[in-house]
């Protein structure tokens, strides 16, 4: 098969689809590989270790999209890469179309087939493509959190672990999930006052088992949610629906009455975001202020540390683009059935049923 992986034009995106070693894995297995030229330059990968594992290099993305059954990416398709998409051909990539109708309706134009990373499940019911992001992401929710909160950039200037005699910040965690949890992790490690709120029982047990009393739990309701954002100096929105859009747990009003210069960052901005008042930003602007509070809502932040995060996705990618290349996409989805939930869009139809109900758009299954 003819793979083609090209550079992300996404603002501030420098993660590649694929490294050198994952190259050199699939055209071992006997398939072409084509990587534009450029793509890996982000993380410190030149042309040559793509060319030294097997590769060629193209020299520009029509080149890529034009020869490649496959597409392998990392963020969604920016309109001009879905016009060079075509019926017949599979992209591989995270899509999140519960909060992006216009990239929904590119896609089903081009009549491609597109797999999502996000709502591919392991036999566990769990995200193994969505994982390794979701923790980058919780991991620097709390540097980005504790970095705005700081007086220079418009924050109540407290510091998240205090200092004795002065109490350390209180950090609020909506969800306790991979990203949720890894957030926890990292604002627990800093000192702070750290509550996560989830609605699974089972799951606050779990967490309160790891963490001891070290963090608080509570349960999901919205007099509890109300009460600690309100209290709170960083609210962290680490709500995932798989397919669907993220439910807005904290209200505008909720926003108002927090204090000035407190800070929201929102993980879940991927699926349209978790708090009311958030809006999808970049890395080049990555925050804006709505009655006082500073909203962090940047969609791809893990973008921030590409190096890291191109190698722990394509760690987990890797072996799903294996089964696409060696079976072909149908064989592929048909022997694995948490693979077959990462199709989302099938020749000018939405095949993903969360997908469809959260932009309103007609479900067809794929038998």
């Amino acid at each position: 098969m003819e793979i083609g992986c090209p550079k992300e034009i996404k603002i501030h995106e420098y993660r590649v689809g694929l490294v050198p070693a994952g190259v050199r894995e699939l055209v071992t297995a006997g398939h072409q590989v084509m990587v534009q030229s450029g793509a890996g330059a982000g993380i410190g990968i030149g042309d040559e270790a793509y060319r030294a594992a097997g590769a060629s290099v193209a020299p520009d993305a029509k080149s890529v999209f034009d020869r490649a059954e496959l597409i392998v990416k990392v963020k969604e398709p920016q309109l001009p890469e879905c016009a060079m998409l075509r019926r017949g051909q599979v992209l591989f990539t995270y899509l999140h179309l519960a909060a992006d109708a216009a990239q929904a309706e590119a896609l089903l134009k081009s009549g491609a087939t597109a797999i999502a990373y996000e709502t591919v499940m392991a036999p566990d019911r769990s995200l193994p493509l969505l994982t390794p992001m979701s923790e980058v992401a919780g991991r620097m929710s709390i540097q980005v959190g504790a970095t705005a909160l700081q007086k220079a950039h418009g924050g109540f200037g407290v510091l998240l672990g205090g200092v004795p005699g002065v109490a350390p910040a209180r950090v609020v965690v909506l969800g306790g999930g991979v990203a949720g949890t890894n957030a926890a992790q990292m604002a627990v490690g800093l000192g702070a006052q750290v509550t996560i709120v989830d609605r699974s029982l089972r799951r606050l047990r779990e967490l309160d088992a790891q963490f001891g009393n070290t963090i608080a739990t509570a349960y999901s309701t919205t007099e509890s949610i109300e009460r600690l954002v309100t209290q709170a100096d960083l609210v962290i929105g680490a709500v995932l629906v798989t397919g669907a859009a993220a439910p807005r747990l904290v209200t505008r009003d909720m926003v108002r009455r927090m204090e000035k210069g407190a800070v929201l960052v929102d993980i879940s901005i991927d699926q349209g975001g978790c708090f009311e008042t958030s809006r999808p930003t970049t890395h080049a602007d990555p925050t804006y202020v709505v009655d006082g509070v500073i909203h962090y809502c940047v969609t791809n932040m893990p973008g921030a540390v590409p190096r890291t995060s191109t190698f722990a996705l394509t760690n987990a990618t890797l072996p799903y683009v294996r089964s696409l290349a060696d079976l072909g996409w149908r064989k592929a989805l048909e022997q694995d059935a948490g693979f077959a939930a990462g199709l989302n869009v099938h020749e000018g139809a939405i095949t993903h049923e969360a997908v469809a109900r959260a932009l309103g758009m007609a479900y067809r299954p794929l038998a």
